[in-house]
């Protein structure tokens, strides 16, 4: 098995971790946060051109998918870049959209997902929480009940969440999209797809708050030196990256799993990963918190906007209790 990106890969990462650099993407994040999803759309767009989305989507639905291993690159890079919006359930509405094996369906919102002109959201409620991700910032939600999925535009008021920019509400009405025996198993694999891209969004926002942890106990100051040359910082520092270290392979691994089969060793190799990354960019987000000091807890550093996304992308699809059952289920 092999864990490491090919050169390809690699430059579709260095391209995304480029335009996003260039992109104001703390703006966005501010501005979804309160109810502005204008630049977040536009970047959503700019993803879509980079072919971000057409990495879950089939080559008959004029995709290019789908790519797991590809999907964890990207994901990584938007964790990296805290990207708002319902990113992960997109993904996983492609997903669920493919396996359903109705080709109305498929053909009527696969190829706007690809493209970037459809955002959709996706609520498992029997997997989880019964909240949508932004469903007033989407153009429809898909909610799986049984063996019915329901297709919805309307939703109750956004609920408090621990990242403002994740904003929760519970899908209202709908109507029927698909019904039948099928809807479970492509519930669950669309699941499986979530909680992939969630782990790498985690790893990727975990190693964004490690660098600039690292950044800023190299300039600040104590007794005269700078606090990165105290040996508890340095081992502080050290810990969290050997944890990102370590589930970065258990996420290609799962990765290549997924892109083998779906069945029951693939999705214990996921939940595995997603332990592994939610843990260590938790681990990421109080290393920062703690060595930036209070400055670390104030709205107005920009490093708040990651830090406060570490515990809810540790929890989303799949909490760590909820995944270490499954890698240990017989």
């Amino acid at each position: 098995m092999r864990f490491l990106l090919d050169d390809e890969q690699r430059e579709f990462a260095r391209s995304l971790d480029a335009m996003l650099t260039a992109s104001d993407t703390p703006g966005a994040v501010r501005a979804w946060a309160a109810g502005d999803t204008a630049p977040g759309r536009a970047l959503w767009s700019r993803l879509a051109e980079a072919g971000v989305f057409a990495l879950a989507v089939p080559e008959p639905y004029e995709g290019l998918g789908p790519l797991p291993v590809e999907l964890v690159v990207a994901f990584a890079e938007l964790g990296r870049h805290a990207v708002p919006g319902p990113l992960v359930e997109t993904v996983a509405a492609a997903a669920l959209l493919d396996r359903l094996g109705d080709h109305e369906a498929a053909a009527a919102w696969l190829p706007r997902i690809a493209s970037g002109k459809a955002v959709v959201s996706l609520c498992v409620p029997a997997g989880g929480s019964p909240y949508a991700l932004d469903p007033d910032a989407t153009d429809a939600v898909l909610v799986v009940e049984g063996d019915t999925v329901l297709l919805t535009e309307d939703a109750g008021p956004v609920q408090p969440s621990a990242d403002p920019a994740r904003r929760l509400a519970r899908p209202l009405g709908g109507t029927v999209l698909a019904r039948g025996p099928e809807v479970a198993a492509a519930a669950a694999y669309a699941a499986d797809v979530a909680a992939l891209v969630t782990a790498a969004q985690a790893l990727g926002l975990g190693r964004a708050l490690l660098d600039r942890t690292v950044a800023y106990v190299k300039q600040r100051t104590q007794f005269g030196v700078a606090i990165g040359s105290f040996q508890a910082v340095k081992h502080r520092l050290a810990d969290t990256l050997i944890a990102l270290e370590f589930a970065q392979p258990l996420l290609h691994a799962a990765a290549l799993a997924l892109a083998g089969g779906d069945g029951p060793e693939a999705g214990r190799t996921i939940a595995a990963a997603k332990v592994a990354a939610g843990d260590a960019a938790y681990t990421a987000a109080r290393t920062a918190l703690q060595l930036h000091g209070a400055v670390g807890y104030t709205d107005e550093l920009g490093l708040s906007l990651w830090i406060r996304k570490a515990r809810p992308l540790r929890e989303a699809w799949g909490t760590p209790a909820a995944c270490r059952a499954r890698v240990l289920a017989p």
